[in-house]
């Protein structure tokens, strides 16, 4: 194992930072990303608040926010007031502008008590799942470097994976907590499309496009999901299946498919065979309709810049956005009925169940030879359903054989589901 982790100083846990004194808290996460292998900052890093100010501002907390004294980093699709926003290229400040204002993600989190202390790399324009961009560089797995973190929100699970800060915030339109999450061993949590702290990123496809976060820890986790979404009705004998790897890729990994459902069994029953049946026959078009409906939608944001800034796009990217300007108008309607055709079946789902596990990744954190157009397809043959249904994720580690991990996906009704505290709450 080529491990990043064990040049880091100990990781520390979620109640050992916010009882940190600032200045120390500060010290600490200069530390932390000095220790990183340089390849892993660049590839994860965009911008490092300044130490004395990071401690002046963790200073400034309440000693009663809930979040007080803990250090996040932001996905540099979020906007901070005077800094660039630049989501993972290398030219969307020069476009856009900088931005005068913070995100109102950040100005909840400023009441709540948690503090900045800096921004992370991103897939390109958050179009991807696997933590490439060649402009910065692909970002790796934080325990094995040979191997990828996930994206698109690499830099912000990377970060939270090596141990520099508790918190990170993310994004997710199909996949983008829930793949990295899985894959660098996190708790990450996605909210629902058009809700007021995603409206203000840098969009990718904003029918699907989400905010979230991930953290180190199941405490950690409960303590944000309660700070930011909480508190839950008080529910009980919660009821909610699973749906096995094997049954959504034929071809799946044996030893992630077993982890997963020995992770899953602990949760609840298998779906029976008719629940199962009725949701894949509902999913069958879900990734061709994600494909379309997103990139048509990063076309539209997109299109004003294709042409005279193409050289400055991953060549990659640039073809996916640009090939949607072709989409045959029947072929969006159709992706847009697909659409409300899942969202129907879910509602039926939810009437008698309060949650639905998927497996979150189809195998471990792969190595870049491993980064195809089929392992893409696969991975969203697992995110595609709750992206299109535009519904709040739980995501649970899974571990497997020699450190590597999975995730489980719950997927929830709503984001303030009773479920969650239930199985993040020490037993």
């Amino acid at each position: 194992m080529d491990t990043i982790a064990q040049k880091m100083p100990a990781t520390l846990p979620w109640t050992a930072w916010s009882a940190l004194a600032p200045a120390a808290a500060a010290r600490a996460i200069q530390t932390r990303v000095a220790a990183l292998a340089p390849a892993l900052r660049s590839a994860a890093l965009t911008w490092l608040r300044p130490e004395r100010e990071l401690a002046l501002d963790l200073a400034a907390r309440r000693a009663t926010d809930p979040l007080c004294g803990i250090p996040y980093f932001l996905k540099d699709l979020f906007d901070l007031g005077g800094i660039p926003t630049r989501a993972g290229s290398t030219f969307l400040d020069q476009v856009r502008g900088t931005p005068t204002a913070d995100s109102a993600i950040v100005t909840r989190l400023r009441a709540l008590g948690a503090s900045c202390a800096g921004k992370t790399q991103l897939v390109e324009f958050a179009s991807g799942l696997t933590g490439e961009n060649p402009h910065f560089g692909d970002c790796p797995h934080p325990l094995f470097s040979d191997r990828l973190s996930g994206g698109s929100s690499s830099g912000s699970a990377t970060l939270v994976a090596a141990g520099v800060v508790p918190l990170a915030l993310g994004t997710d339109t199909g996949g983008s907590i829930r793949v990295p999450a899985a894959w660098c061993g996190l708790y990450g949590f996605r909210l629902t499309p058009a809700q007021e702290w995603i409206s203000d990123a840098f969009p990718l496809a904003p029918t699907m496009d989400t905010a979230g976060w991930f953290t180190g820890t199941a405490e950690g986790m409960l303590a944000t999901w309660q700070a930011l979404v909480g508190p839950a009705s008080q529910l009980a004998n919660f009821r909610g299946c699973y749906l096995p790897l094997s049954a959504l890729l034929p071809t799946a990994d044996l030893v992630t498919d077993q982890a997963c459902t020995a992770a899953a069994e602990k949760i609840c029953p298998l779906a029976d065979a008719a629940t199962q049946a009725e949701l894949l026959a509902a999913w069958r078009d879900a990734v061709d309709a994600y494909i379309t409906i997103g990139m048509s939608e990063a076309y539209h944001v997109h299109r004003d810049w294709l042409a005279p800034y193409r050289e400055h796009y991953d060549p990659l990217i640039w073809q996916r956005f640009s090939a949607a300007a072709n989409y045959p108008a029947a072929q969006i309607q159709a992706a847009h009925a697909t659409l409300a055709r899942m969202r129907q079946a879910f509602a039926k789902y939810f009437l008698n169940h309060d949650f639905l596990i998927l497996p979150a990744v189809p195998c471990a954190a792969p190595h870049k030879a491993d980064c195809t157009p089929e392992l893409r397809r696969n991975i969203l043959t697992l995110t595609a359903p709750a992206s299109l249904g535009g519904l709040p994720v739980l995501s649970l580690p899974v571990p497997l054989p020699f450190g590597l991990t999975a995730g489980l996906q719950i997927i929830l009704p709503h984001a303030k589901s009773p479920v969650v505290p239930w199985l993040l709450k020490p037993e």
